[in-house]
Formats: C-alpha cells, structure tokens, sequence
C-alpha cells in the first residue's frame, strides 16, 4: 500500500468548506503518467516512483508536497498585490490557462512566447503603446491615409494583438511566472532566471527541475491535470488577495493501493514514441 502522510501547511487553518485536491484527484486525471523512459531527465529522479510498461510513473506525495510549497509562496505574494503571469503555449494548455488567468485577473501567453518578453520588457510596452494607439476608436493614425495604407495598419493592429493578448495592460515585471510545461517554455525560464523572477511550473519527467525555484511534478500532457492545477493555484491567488472570501486551499493526502497505479490505464500520448 502507498502509504502517503499528511501533507498541510502550517499557515491554513482547516475548514470544512476549504478546497481540497486529494491524492485520488490527481491519480483519476493521470498526473503520476510520466514520459518513456528513455526521455527522462535524470535531474528529475527525485520524483518518481517507479517505472511501469516503459514509462516512468510520477510520485504523487512529491507532487502535493511541491504543490503545497507553491501555494504558499503564491498566497505571500498575491497578499502583497503581487502580480502573475501566466505560460502555456501548447495546445492542451492554452485554453485553460487563459481562462484561469481571466478568471483571478492575472496576466498570461497562450500564444508563441515572443523573446524579450521579460528581458526586454521596454520594447515590449513600447510595442504595447503601438497596439493601443492602432485600437483607439476615431485615432489620428488613421487619418489622411490611403486605403492600402489603412489596410497595412489594420495587419499590423492584428499582429500586434496576437502578440501580445494577455499582457496588454502588464505596466511592470511579474511578481513571479506560472509555466505549464517548463521543458517547452525554454526562453520563458531563462528570462525569468535571469532577472531573478521566481518561477512555478509544472515538471513532467522529461523536463529539468533545477532551473524552477517551484517546481510541481506531473503529467504534463493531460488537460485534466492541467485543469486541476491551474484551478487551484488561480483559486490561491484570488482567495490571498481577497477577491473572494477566504476559504483556505489545501492540499491533502489519501491512502491508495498499489492497485490503483497497477490498473491505471497509461494514456495514449503517454507511450506514442512520438512524446
């Protein structure tokens, strides 16, 4: 039997109305599926349990563990207005991040992550200034100009808006960034390491966890488990900065057999050579 401690921080005060993610939440999304194993990074060892069928499967009490270290450092910052952006440039994720990030007023990338964003961040306002300027309603831009010249601005209002939907009102740097798949957002995390903007990120067992000062293992690749994740960490941020009335999120342990990982069907995408 898998036999988990209770994990809770010492800063929540239990509650029965308090929002939990149990063991069972994360093993029924498949968040213990890691990669084949021969696409795992040896840094991420520490976080797996073992290996079933060729693919290496994720210790879940790691992932409450870190899951729960995260919450805590979220829950610092946003009762200190800090701000977050949000990463998730894959397919699985976007949607979910967009809307996570909406839904706790945050910023987010959902798009091709533009280098510079962070490193550069006076050209990016600048670029910013730009796109507000091509959106205002009776602009002076538009003024005088021929039909194809209206046109080219009209590309360029769209382009611009691609770009940079979801940090259009960012006026600063964030507090810290929120990563969905860290091995894929590569120039994310290092703009944010270089300028010593903490990072959270989920971690599948083909990423490097070292560069992320809060890493959280799990599958990656699932949108249920990116679902969870995302909604909790979204729910820290807007219960610590008092958006919505304080109902402590914590995350608990459960026992569960062996049995359950045994019988637990491995996803498709999970074992496709092609992951």
């Amino acid at each position: 039997m898998v036999n988990l401690v209770h994990v809770k921080n010492s800063n929540f005060q239990s509650d029965k109305n308090m929002a939990n993610i149990k063991f069972d939440d994360l093993l029924g999304s498949g968040a213990h599926f890691g990669h084949v194993t021969r696409k795992w990074n040896p840094n991420y060892k520490p976080y797996i349990l073992m290996e079933k069928n060729g693919v290496h499967i994720i210790n879940l009490d790691e992932t409450i563990r870190n899951l729960n270290k995260a919450l805590e450092f979220i829950s610092s910052k946003a009762k200190n207005k800090g701000e977050f952006l949000f990463v998730g440039t894959k397919k699985q994720a976007r949607d979910i991040v967009q809307q996570e990030a909406d839904r706790c007023s945050m910023f987010y990338v959902v798009e091709r992550w533009l280098g510079g964003t962070l490193t550069n961040f006076t050209t990016i306002k600048k670029s910013i200034k730009r796109l507000n300027l091509l959106e205002k309603e009776g602009s002076r831009i538009y003024e005088n100009q021929t039909k194809k010249e209206i046109q080219m601005l009209n590309r360029e209002r769209i382009k611009l808006s691609d770009q940079h939907r979801g940090i259009k009102d960012m006026r600063r740097l964030p507090d810290a960034i929120i990563i969905v798949d860290a091995n894929l957002e590569t120039t994310a995390v290092k703009e944010a390491s270089v300028l010593g903007i903490p990072i959270i990120a989920l971690v599948d067992s083909n990423t490097d966890p070292n560069p992320i000062q809060y890493p959280i293992p799990a599958n990656d690749d699932s949108i249920r488990t990116i679902q969870l994740i995302m909604k909790v960490i979204a729910d820290q941020i807007m219960e610590s900065s008092g958006k919505i009335p304080k109902t402590p999120v914590v995350v608990e342990d459960s026992k569960v057999e062996d049995s359950k990982v045994e019988d637990s069907k491995v996803e498709d995408s999970k074992v496709e050579d092609s992951k």
